[in-house]
């Protein structure tokens, strides 16, 4: 399974991409909108973690871009914005979920397998 990792934070970043390693994930990571446009346009993801605040601008405008591309990758946006205004925003935009920072490991794997998951049933009914 490969998993596109969008997050500035070095230590953030190690952490989360040592974790889903360990757990069998291929990790490409990306510390900037730049580099995950271009990522994204480079090889399928079966999941990504994206990051709100990044140092060329919001994540939510890379979820805005992927939803309008008609991409299906699952994401799941990380961010310190704990406000339910904000994680309904990114929901509504096409986020299948939400980790308020800081968040535990093991949590953030479980819903990375549940987007996995959710994300091959929908190519499986959309194949068959």
């Amino acid at each position: 399974m490969r998993l596109l990792l969008v997050e500035d934070n070095i230590l953030i970043g190690n952490a989360v991409q040592d974790h889903l390693r360990a757990d069998g994930w291929s990790v490409d990571w990306s510390m900037e909108l730049e580099s995950a446009k271009v990522a994204i346009a480079a090889e399928a993801h079966d999941v990504m973690l994206l990051d709100l605040r990044l140092p060329d601008g919001s994540g939510l405008d890379l979820l805005k871009l992927m939803v309008a591309r008609g991409e299906t990758t699952p994401v799941i946006v990380m961010s310190a914005y704990d406000q339910l205004s904000d994680q309904m925003t990114a929901m509504n935009i096409g986020a299948v979920d939400y980790l308020v920072k800081p968040f535990a490991l093991s949590e953030m794997a479980v819903r990375v397998r549940k987007a996995a998951r959710r994300s091959r049933l929908i190519r499986m009914r959309n194949a068959g």
